[in-house]
Formats: C-alpha cells, structure tokens, sequence
C-alpha cells in the first residue's frame, strides 16, 4: 500500500512523506526545495513531486492521502474551548465557534489545491484526516518499535489541544488526558521568544540557549502560569494576548508584560533581566511538564519498563528531553528528528498505515531527502567553472584539515529530513581547537556568538565522554559533559557543561562515521563540531547549487561536496 503524508499548507513548515508497505521511502520539507525558511502556508508541492520521484511512482499509485487535521476533532473541542474562554474573553469565543465551518472550507480547498497541483486525482485516493496530536503521537510511536509506550505530545495548539498524554497498547493509540488551548506551553514558549527578541517557530531553541546564563529565581511567572499536580492555567493577560491587549499588533506579548518588565529584548548580546527571563521560561516548561507526565503517564510508564515517546515542537527542547531523560521513570525516550509540524505529514501517514492495517518499520535514520551523484555535482561545478580537486578518500582529506584547525563544509548523500543537520549538510570543526565556535558563529553562519554547537561522536566513546547512557542519534537529547571531557572540546561544551550529540551510527552512515574515526586517529578526539550548512535566516542547503551559493557568500574555506573539494 502506498500512503502520502501531506503537512500544513496552511500553516508553517510543510512538508510530504510517502509510505510504501508500511516502510519509509521519501521525506521532504518544502523550505528546502523552495529556500524560504519555514514555508509559510506554501504548499508542499515540490515535496510531494519530490517523494514521487525518489519512490519512482506516479500520483495514480498512491492508495491514501493522510492529513494531520481533522475538522472532526475541531468540531468535538470547539465546546471544551468555549467553556475555558468565554468568561474571559467572550467575543473571542464565539468568533472562534462560529468561523468553524468556513475554517473547515477553507483549510479543505488548500489541500485540494495541493493535491491538484500535484497532479494527484482527489477522486482516485482515500483522504485520512489524523488529528494533530494523533499524527505527532503516531509519528513517535509507531516509528519508535515500542511495541507500549507512554505517548507525551506538546506544541502550540491543534484543533484545540495543546497537550496529549497517551499511551500506546500493540500499535493502538489511546488517549489518557488532553489540555486544551488557550493553555499552552508551546504558545507560552513562543510568546516569551518573541518578548526575548526572536521569531516564534524559530527562535525557541535561541531561548533554550540562552536560558543557562541566567537565574530562574530572580523572575516571578506566577501571574503568567499557574500549575499544579492535574493542569496548568495560562494568563492571556500575558501570554498569547488578544489583539487589543497586545504591545505589537503582530506579537504575542502583551502590553501588561512590557509594563511589568520593561521593553522586549533587542539585539544579539546576553543581558538583564532577558537572560533570566529566558531561564526562567526554560525551567518553567520543564517543571510543569516533567509533574504533569508523572501524573499521567506515571503508571504506564511504570508498566511498560520506562518507554516514552515524546513529538509536538516542545520535544525539540533538548534540555526539556535531558531533564525527562533523567526522571527515574524513563528508561528510554524517542524523539524522531523532525518532532515538530513538519513530521506531522509522517505521522499522519504512519496512523494512516495502521488504520490499514500495516506493518510498519521503524525509523532506523533520517537521509530520506534528495541526493546528488558524483556526476551530477561535477556538471554543477563545470557549469559555475569552480576549480575543484577529486579525492580518492573524501573522508581522509576532510578530516586531515579538519585536524590542521580548518572548518570545513561537507555535502554528502541523502538531505536529512528535519531541522538538524546530521552529517550530510554538514559545516564541520575542531572542538579542540579554541575559537572555531566563535568563527562558525561571526564569520560563516552570522549568528550570535553566544550560540552552542554539537559534537558528532563516535558511539564508543559516548560512555567516556557524557554522563548518562542513552541513545542520541538525532540530537534530539543534552548530556552533561565528563569533567574531564570538558577542556579537551571546549567548543561543543555549552556554559552549563552540556551538549547535544549526535552519536553517528556506522551502519546508518558510514561515510560520515569515517570522517570522524579518521579525525579521532590523527587527533586523538573522537567527536567534531557539526552544524547546519546554511546562513542565519535561511533553509539547510539541499543541492549543489544551494552549497556553491552559500560557500561563496560566508567565510568558509573548504568544502568537500561529493567526492571533490573546493577551496577559496
């Protein structure tokens, strides 16, 4: 059978799956195809043709099409919307309750337009509408291969819900206890990440770095969230404030939280109060969300031998998954690389798949995205007539300067399909050598200088170098750094003493795997700094020409693209 997983074309970062017998053959994100960050109700046209074309059928091939919406789940949540808000904010209430049915046409006619410009008869395919957080669950735990699992899904908010606690029984998934917007951690998040001075579904992560410079004790949030054992309650005086409320027409923060503390952050530099506020945030969404999955998902967890899977935009939090890591009753937690609305079209093909009754394979890697030939890169290189230098050992020849202290770019493979680079978009370093961090940051990706980088680890190592065993193979996790560990990599050690790797599985790939064993024997490190090929602002580099135009405008020196290398 063969399912297409459409995500959010009328949303941000949409992206297109395709399952065939219950296996993953192609991943996409339309940013990337498209380069414009994030994808703003774009649909993912391109990416769908994409997957089309790496699996080799035609739109009259494909069995269903799956959705992660559900107009269904809308209209059954709308009431328990109604109820939070209408004491408070009565005209958003019924505004809301009442648009219902023009939301659903007009969501229902963006995914027909997709459909048609994808060349896909709506008339020859069976439409799986999943519900939002059913697809993020799904895509957690039925990639996972747990066969139980507890199920923790946390975002801004779909078709109402904000939170999902659930519990996965032999591939059925069934929901324990939901939290219903306006209370939202993912909105609460992205509210003080606009007042902080980045971009909501962007800049969250830049909060989570900024966060361990500062003192969660020196902020009070009690008139912004409140929480106890059962929920949490958010005040939309604050956070997600109605249009009237609001400092900036187009921003979540409200004027009330400008008055309590002072104007919103501007800049790139570390300062108070900002970088408390951002701890502050930071240990909020651990402390409420670490109670409240104890008190839902404390006994199944306690049943199914400590299995969780974690999806919603909230589990890219690597130091919120270090903090769950850590409770006494996780054993294991599973994150897949694109946890946000983009691996919501995965998730919905995967529920789609079980709903029909397939197996489905677990995830083993994230390379499903376009991959360019040796050939193919030379025709690019010709036509731009960029010298270039073929290496018989690619790998060797990156990694000897990467040991001589260069940074060098590496385009290799399969595209990765989320938002981390993991080996095959790749700007690589050495975190020995003090200052390459610094470098990366000014010179190459032009973004704040106070922003951390991860470390590609040999697995062999991983026991030496962090303190806690477990499986990090999309960082999607922070471990703490061995003491020891610390001086040796300065560069990939954040100013909490921790870092989130990527443990690089040989089988899954080699080439990479080679780089950094060829490094470790001519360095004695086992790890190298690896960041995201592109510029601050702009997608992950997908083709060749995508690297050539960036290496050409930064500071990069090196890149090995394909078999060849090209220098400045």
């Amino acid at each position: 059978m063969i399912i297409l997983g459409i995500a959010t074309p009328f949303s941000h970062d949409p992206s297109a799956a395709l399952l065939i017998d219950g296996k993953i053959a192609a991943l996409c994100d339309e940013e990337r195809l498209i380069r414009e960050k994030h994808a703003m109700e774009k649909l993912p046209v391109n990416a769908i043709k994409y997957c089309l074309d790496k699996a080799g059928i035609t739109p009259n091939d494909i069995d269903i099409v799956a959705y992660p919406w559900s107009y269904k789940a809308y209209q059954e949540k709308k009431w328990d919307f109604f109820k939070r808000t209408w004491k408070t904010r009565p005209a958003h209430a019924y505004k809301t309750i009442s648009r219902a049915s023009s939301r659903k046409k007009g969501k229902l006619d963006k995914l027909d337009r997709t459909l048609a410009a994808a060349g896909i008869d709506r008339a020859g395919v069976k439409r799986e509408f999943v519900e939002h957080h059913i697809a993020h669950a799904s895509s957690a735990y039925h990639l996972s291969g747990f066969k139980d699992a507890a199920i923790l899904s946390v975002d801004g908010a779909g078709e109402f819900t904000s939170t999902l606690f659930a519990e996965g029984i032999g591939g059925k998934i069934r929901k324990i206890k939901e939290i219903i917007y306006p209370d939202s951690l993912g909105l609460f998040y992205s509210t003080m990440t606009e007042y902080l001075g980045f971009e909501i579904n962007d800049g969250e992560y830049k909060v989570m770095g900024m966060a361990p410079y500062g003192d969660p004790s020196k902020v009070d949030f009690s008139k912004i969230i409140k929480y106890d054992q059962s929920t949490y309650r958010i005040d939309d005086l604050y956070v997600c404030a109605r249009k009237s409320k609001r400092y900036l027409p187009n921003k979540m923060f409200s004027k009330q939280m400008v008055a309590d503390w002072g104007p919103p952050r501007s800049g790139d530099g570390l300062a108070k109060p900002y970088i408390d506020i951002a701890a502050k945030t930071q240990k909020t969404l651990e402390d409420v969300t670490i109670t409240l999955m104890e008190k839902y998902l404390g006994d199944t967890l306690k049943n199914n031998g400590g299995k969780l899977c974690f999806a919603g935009g909230c589990a890219l939090n690597v130091k919120l998954n270090k903090r769950i890591i850590e409770d006494p009753l996780v054993n294991e937690l599973f994150v897949q690389p694109a946890a946000h609305d983009s691996g919501t079209s995965l998730g919905a093909a995967t529920y789609a798949a079980y709903l029909a009754g397939e197996n489905i394979e677990p995830m083993k890697h994230a390379y499903y995205g376009p991959s360019y030939s040796n050939p193919e890169i030379k025709k690019v290189l010709d036509r731009f007539r960029i010298k270039h230098e073929e290496c018989t050992d690619i790998a060797d020849r990156a990694a000897t300067l990467l040991a001589e202290g260069n940074i060098v770019a590496w385009f290799q493979g399969a595209m990765e399909f989320g938002p981390r680079a993991l080996g095959n978009r790749s700007i690589l370093g050495n975190p020995a050598v003090k200052g390459t961090a610094d470098e990366i940051n000014a010179r190459i990706k032009f973004r704040e200088k106070w922003r951390p980088f991860c470390p590609s680890i040999l697995p062999e190592y991983a026991d030496k170098i962090f303190t806690i065993k477990h499986p990090s193979p999309y960082m999607t996790f922070s471990f703490e750094v061995r003491d020891e560990w610390i001086l040796k990599v300065p560069e990939v050690v954040h100013v909490d003493k921790s870092a989130r790797p990527q443990i690089v599985d040989k089988d899954t790939n080699p080439l990479f795997y080679n780089l950094i064993d060829t490094f470790h024997k001519k360095t004695g490190v086992p790890i190298v700094i690896n960041t995201s090929l592109n510029r601050r602002g702009e997608p992950i580099v997908c083709s060749p020409e995508d690297a050539i135009h960036m290496f050409y405008n930064c500071g990069l020196e090196y890149m090995a693209i394909g078999d060849f290398l090209i220098k400045k």
